[in-house]
């Protein structure tokens, strides 16, 4: 009887073992098949945080960047990091969307800003008036409103239809500017107050397309608040004359402490 009771406990311990073993393995084969893709622009692959992949060219992308942090962090068995510095809706679509396939399980995205002159709006106000700069971002605004969710739709359905599997993540845009914040130099507080604006208005746009889409749109505001340009603890770069592609695009903190852990949650 007693040994009975022995080998019937010992069966017991050994099909437990086994299920905790054959668990770990099918936890470890998961994990193992995960494949994630980053697309967008340059606030995606990295542009500001330095340390560039030679071998990407002109889309500066970097191992600092959210999306290679996050990968680094959670070893994915793929990943494909498209993201291009100054890339448009037309371009994700046309150039980025290679590595989306069925498998694909994770897809983040920042795109939209370029579309809607990005780089053309800081210029103008940093190098003309206050109402240039104000109907400059009204402009911008009006395309957001009129074109850009068109365009938006374009590309979210083609990243929908080659990847229908995938949890797809559309990352917004910080605020520029601190306002009243430390600097005695530089923009106007009337221009600091349109540019930040702008982003409120395109981040709402993306949040609504987004949404539409049955996206998740991922806002960094909160996660950047207390650390925009003017605050004294900036993870933006201000206006560089020695390297303009890098102005107002996050640092490497801004990268790590900003986007990765709002990333991170949204995945």
């Amino acid at each position: 009887m007693r040994l009975s009771r022995f080998a019937a406990l010992t069966s017991s311990l050994l099909l437990a073992a086994g299920a905790a073993l054959f668990g770990a393995g099918q936890a470890s084969a998961a994990q193992a098949d995960f494949g994630y893709v980053a697309l967008g622009d340059s606030y995606s692959s990295g542009v500001g945080s330095g340390n560039y992949d030679s071998s990407s060219g002109d889309c500066k992308r970097t191992s600092r960047a959210y999306p290679a942090l996050w990968a680094a962090a959670h070893a994915p068995q793929t990943f494909s990091f498209t993201a291009c510095s100054g890339a448009r809706t037309d371009d994700v679509r046309a150039n980025q969307l290679a590595p989306l396939n069925t498998g694909t399980d994770l897809v983040s995205l920042t795109v939209g800003g370029n579309d809607a002159g990005f780089s053309d709006v800081m210029t103008t106000c940093v190098l003309q008036s206050e109402s240039s700069c104000v109907n400059r971002v009204n402009q911008a605004k009006a395309y957001v409103d009129s074109t850009l969710p068109g365009k938006l739709d374009a590309v979210y359905d083609a990243v929908a239809s080659r990847a229908p599997n995938a949890r797809v993540v559309i990352l917004g845009y910080p605020r520029f500017y601190k306002l009243g914040g430390s600097c005695i130099a530089g923009l106007s507080e009337g221009k600091r107050a349109a540019i930040d604006g702008a982003a409120d208005y395109l981040n709402a746009a993306l949040a609504k397309r987004a949404a539409n889409h049955g996206f998740r749109f991922a806002s960094v505001t909160s996660a950047f608040t207390g650390h925009e340009i003017c605050s004294g603890s900036e993870w933006l770069h201000s206006l560089n004359w020695a390297n303009i592609g890098e102005s107002y695009h996050p640092t490497a903190a801004g990268q790590s402490g900003g986007y990765l852990p709002v990333f991170t949650s949204a995945a």
